[in-house]
């Protein structure tokens, strides 16, 4: 038996707490088997904590997410919640729950599963095999950047203003977990920017630049602007191993890179903080589809997102490579076998529910 691992899961709102139960199930497996140990407690998140408590996070929950080895989330926001101020609306929960963990390496891996290929939106022959990691750095740059805000001209017009901010310490930590990533896959990094047209840019390659230098002359780094980036993942997206950029464009990038993979219902995320000087590492775990309301409550949602997510605590903050990599192989084999939740579905496959996937995947590691 492992040693025991504080884990603090938030469901949050939408189809948030379907798939979450999923993710629960795979838990219980993995105690029940003797394979990990885990101490598990839940707190509302996002709309729901709004509805219970007035604000979408509470002074308690951010507290118990701080003491937590990793956090397990759901997804957060919904039409419900649309006309709540500015400042308390569902999504601030998540921000502020990145901010104040620290965790600023937001890892998407984007990989198109051999039975799904022709789910894709490119050609079968230009996604087979694709296995891209999209490093995002995520509590800096322009959606934390100072000034912000709307403020009143003299004609009595308006004005919205965002500041995009990056600092060298900020681009050299995201940089090292993109390099150290890379030393583990193809030994390739791409850094994503513009430093054509914009200082923060232009300082992101000089940083990225002199790192790679300085710490990796191993590993192969080349630069390339957005928008050419954006393009070359819809024309050849398997030139790239990982992609590191900042907080704006990996947002853009890694919803597109996903969308190449067939569905948003398959995609995890991990986002980790730095290493403490007890090795303690905080991580902070979500699958990138959203809350989806125009299907919550119907058993529609494919839960293996969660679960992926779940796999990569598992191997990130935990350390339980083998664990996640039994995960891994049981979403594959239920891919390759099982029925489809709707965002999958093909003919001649069975549709199933949400709980029916979860039933599959729970089959599939019983025979692994």
């Amino acid at each position: 038996m492992s040693e025991r691992k504080n884990l603090l899961l938030m469901p949050g709102d939408g189809i948030g707490p379907e798939v979450m139960a999923q993710a629960k199930r795979v838990l219980d497996w993995l105690q029940k088997t003797g394979r990990a140990d885990f101490a598990i407690t839940e707190e509302l998140v996002g709309g729901a904590s709004i509805d219970a408590h007035g604000v979408p996070l509470t002074e308690a929950a951010l507290a118990h997410a701080l003491a937590a080895d990793a956090v397990l989330f759901g997804s957060v926001g919904g039409p419900k919640w649309d006309t709540v101020p500015f400042d308390i609306r569902p999504e601030a929960a998540l921000l502020k729950l990145r901010k104040e963990m620290g965790v600023f390496a937001n890892l998407r891996p984007a990989k198109v599963f051999d039975a799904l290929v022709d789910a894709s939106s490119l050609k079968p022959e230009l996604v087979r095999g694709l296995d891209i990691m999209i490093v995002r750095e995520l509590i800096g740059g322009i959606y934390f950047g100072e000034p912000r805000g709307i403020e009143t001209l003299p004609d009595g017009s308006k004005r919205g203003v965002n500041t995009e901010v990056y600092t060298t310490g900020e681009i050299e930590r995201v940089g090292r977990v993109a390099f150290e990533l890379a030393r583990k896959r193809q030994n390739r990094v791409c850094s994503v920017e513009k430093a054509n047209v914009m200082e923060s840019g232009l300082l992101w390659r000089q940083v990225m630049t002199a790192l790679h230098a300085a710490e990796y002359p191993d590993v192969q780094l080349s630069h390339m602007y957005a928008d050419n980036c954006a393009m070359q993942l819809a024309k050849n997206p398997r030139q790239f191993d990982v992609i590191v950029t900042g907080n704006l464009f990996g947002d853009i990038l890694s919803d597109l890179a996903a969308m190449l993979t067939g569905s948003l219902g398959l995609l995890p995320s991990a986002t980790l903080g730095a290493v403490e000087p007890s090795g303690r590492r905080a991580g902070f775990y979500e699958p990138i589809h959203g809350s989806a309301p125009d299907i919550a409550g119907k058993g529609l949602a494919n839960p293996l997102a969660q679960i992926l997510s779940l796999a990569l605590m598992l191997r990130y903050s935990f350390g339980q490579g083998a664990n996640a990599a039994l995960i891994e192989q049981a979403v594959e084999n239920v891919l390759a076998k099982a029925g489809r939740t709707p965002d999958i579905a093909m003919p001649g496959r069975a549709k199933i529910s949400t709980s029916e996937m979860g039933d599959a995947l729970l089959a599939e590691l019983e025979a692994l």
